[in-house]
């Protein structure tokens, strides 16, 4: 189960600014470092977290099996599109008789396939993600976004130590009520 994003968040121009605004930056000369930090800074939140932090688009390609199958990202928003993918010709749309949709109340998506056709596999296009925007973010997450790009912005210098150490403790504190763990 591999997980593709189809249309990625838009990082909001306020982002940008809450980080200069933190690191005391007026000029343009770094933006384009600082929005790649940025969005560094929100793909660790979400493998610290197990949250995609902003909403996407994403499509998870699953075998096709009787039960409930999880897409593995959370939260799930609305699950919009399910396809067969055979194994050879072009994928189709499976007819809604075809599979069971389910969105939990923690978050989590899942699909069952009913009535396959002459799918191996599906393609499941959903929206999955914690805000809509920047501004819609939890504080606590939307802050360790902040220090942690920050935090790497500052130890470009070379600072192994530093950066070696992630994400900070200062934003494991922020993330840490947020954080799912899965038992294995």
């Amino acid at each position: 189960m591999k997980r593709a994003i189809i249309t990625p968040y838009a990082l909001d121009p306020a982002a940008l600014a809450e980080l200069k605004d933190w690191l005391g930056i007026a000029t343009p000369g770094d933006d384009a470092q600082l929005v790649t930090l940025l969005s560094t800074a929100l793909d660790y939140c979400e493998g610290f977290t197990g949250l995609m932090p902003l909403e996407q688009t994403c499509e998870t390609i699953l075998p096709v099996m009787s039960g409930w199958q999880a897409l593995g990202t959370a939260p799930v928003q609305a699950i919009t599109q399910v396809q067969g993918v055979p194994a050879e010709g072009a994928r189709f749309a499976l007819a809604v008789e075809a599979y069971a949709l389910d969105l939990t109340a923690d978050g989590a998506g899942r699909v069952r396939v009913i009535s396959p056709g002459a799918a191996g596999r599906i393609a499941v296009r959903y929206i999955a993600g914690l805000a809509a925007s920047w501004a819609g973010l939890p504080d606590a997450l939307r802050h360790g976004v902040l220090r942690l790009a920050a935090h790497q912005y500052r130890a470009r210098e070379g600072d192994e130590l530093a950066a070696a150490a992630l994400p900070p403790a200062a934003v494991a504190a922020l993330w840490r009520p947020w954080r799912r763990l899965k038992l294995a």
